[in-house]
């Protein structure tokens, strides 16, 4: 039997209304044609005064404007899944939604409208802060296992008074493990001092790191204190350590055997209680084998070592550093982006990153400064991250892992499995390039 329309559309109504999620439908003028009690829910507006209305009248999504997801969907005939936005209800909360479009047809196949569903991300939200706290510390966020083995021998670390070096390429957060130990060790109520030994010359070096008297030199007009002065009852960071001068490796094993210096120009012998932490990006143990370091110097300051592996090796934390820089930059420049988009993450998935964590942060920075609207896209990160052909354009709802095989696999099947080419139109380097297809497992 033939149930009369109104009936049918009583029990799809019925339908809509038991699905936990928002699901909302709209014609072709984007006039919203049901609203289910999720959508009440979400957006705090009753189903009554949502029919009939545009549904950017209803959401204020942060897209409703310019990018249109329904609309885009309509018009490109293709669905979205997944795309963090935010709502702003009556009563003013902004709330964090993640949206799915799709196609409404007749039963003819022509299209008649759109439909929407949107969850409420708000708990979601909480978790993924909660859980950043999890792999965090203090300003150093990471999932990788390297980087959680580092924090978890940190306490104990930063506990203890003796000498730590800490090595690893420029960018890869030297300074912020410096400063977490600082900030957990008992003298963190004490001043954090820092000094690059190796943008120094030596003369100013020694002179930056203890001082001087007035008449030392012919510059030195009045008594200046050193940074070992300035550390007094708190940590002294050497960074670049590797740098310094023969001379200058010979007053600093004296102040690490025997805690005293004398200024430049000064017979007076200084007691230093600073706590020191040495940093490099050389390999010290081969500059000792050249004899440019000393050897004594290295198991002085090699007591306690942490390594910090490159950005390349921990891809799997670029999405928590990008969600971090984002909420960093959010706070700074007062604005609400959400995220990046799928194009941009798989960008940044591709690039090698030798600037590392600090290049990074450079990206986000300059996107956000490009970026006007709520969400980083490719054309907002920096150019050199941009690759150079249209193979990033991928469906939603992959890995990383996959994000970054899939843009691969698809240059090489464009330019024919020639790996030069293929490197050019990415935008990275051929043996760059080798290594990912071994690692993703590409044949």
């Amino acid at each position: 039997m033939k149930l009369p329309k109104k009936q049918i559309l009583k029990h799809c109504q019925t339908i809509l209304d038991s699905i936990a999620d928002a699901v909302f439908t709209v014609d072709l003028d984007l006039r919203i044609t049901s609203f289910n009690k999720g959508s009440e829910k979400v957006t705090g507006i009753p189903r009554e005064e949502a029919i009939g209305k545009p549904c950017f009248e209803i959401l204020k999504t942060s897209m409703c404007k310019k990018n249109c997801l329904i609309k885009q969907t309509i018009k490109e005939q293709k669905p979205i899944v997944n795309m963090p936005v935010y709502i702003l209800r009556p009563d003013k909360k902004r709330i964090p939604i993640s949206v799915t479009t799709a196609l409404l047809k007749d039963p003819k196949g022509k299209i008649i409208g759109g439909v929407e569903t949107f969850r409420d991300l708000t708990i979601v939200d909480k978790l993924r802060k909660a859980l950043r706290k999890q792999h965090s510390f203090d300003d150093i966020v990471s999932k990788s296992g390297k980087m959680l083995h580092l924090f978890s021998i940190l306490p104990q670390i930063a506990e203890s008074n003796s000498t730590v070096l800490i090595t690893g390429a420029s960018g890869t957060g030297k300074e912020l493990f410096a400063r977490a130990i600082h900030n957990n060790s008992q003298k963190k109520k004490g001043p954090f001092i820092a000094i690059n030994c190796g943008a120094l010359p030596d003369t100013l070096c020694e002179a930056e790191l203890f001082g001087y008297k007035a008449g030392a030199f012919t510059d030195a007009k009045k008594d200046k204190p050193g940074r070992f002065a300035l550390a007094q009852n708190g940590t002294i960071f050497l960074d670049e350590i590797g740098d310094i001068s023969k001379a200058v490796q010979v007053r600093l094993l004296r102040v690490l055997e025997n805690k005293v210096y004398e200024p430049l120009g000064s017979t007076k012998t200084i007691t230093t209680n600073a706590r020191v932490i040495a940093a490099t990006h050389q390999n010290l143990e081969k500059l000792v084998e050249k004899g440019e370091f000393r050897e004594d110097l290295y198991f002085r300051v090699n007591i306690i070592k942490l390594s910090l592996p490159p950005l390349l090796d921990r891809k799997e934390d670029i999405p928590v550093l990008v969600d971090h820089f984002i909420d960093q930059f959010n706070h700074l420049t007062n604005r609400e982006i959400v995220a990046l988009s799928q194009n941009a993450l798989a960008a940044i998935m591709l690039h090698d990153w030798p600037g590392n964590v600090r290049e990074l942060e450079n990206a986000i920075e300059h996107a956000f400064v490009l970026c006007r609207g709520d969400m980083i896209r490719l054309h907002n990160l920096p150019d050199r991250m941009v690759p150079k052909s249209d193979s990033l354009l991928i469906s939603t709802g992959r890995t990383l892992k996959e994000i970054e095989k899939h843009a691969i696999e698809q240059a090489l099947e464009k330019n024919e499995w020639k790996k030069m080419a293929t490197a050019r139109e990415l935008g990275i380097d051929k043996n760059t390039l080798r290594r990912k297809i071994n690692r993703l497992g590409i044949s």
